[in-house]
């Protein structure tokens, strides 16, 4: 029984986005908007029950993204991963070129450096 439920449950999700690490952190962002709103309004202010009812945005969002078939459409995970991955990088800058928008990684502390971009061969020089 609980093989064709799985069975039935693999063939539903087909085609379908899925979870990933977005999804993860909006889950957890809902519930801990929901707390917020819960525990705060029974003991803080009764205005916090707006974030109870906040908690439903990243809730619903995390469920559209789940479900969605189109899967171009949710490459917005990629985004967050750059965000993330540039704030736990504590070893190196990021610049953007000004010619062509390239994303250029420097090492972190040498003072001002003139940078060239591999893509176009534009230097500007940045304090790093």
């Amino acid at each position: 029984m609980f093989q064709k439920l799985g069975d039935a449950l693999r063939r539903f999700m087909y085609g379908r986005y899925g979870a990933d690490s977005l999804n993860k952190w909006l889950l957890i962002f809902a519930v801990v908007l929901m707390l917020v709103g819960g525990l705060g309004s029974r003991y803080l202010a009764p205005w916090m029950a707006a974030f109870g009812t906040l908690a439903y945005v990243p809730l619903i969002w995390s469920m559209f993204r789940i479900y969605s078939r189109n899967i171009e459409a949710r490459r917005e995970n990629a985004a967050f991963q750059r965000f993330f991955t540039r704030l736990r990088d504590r070893q190196n800058r990021y610049f953007t070129c000004p010619r062509c928008r390239q994303v250029v990684r420097v090492p972190r502390g040498k003072g001002r450096i003139n940078i060239r971009c591999p893509k176009c061969g534009e230097q500007f020089i940045k304090k790093t």
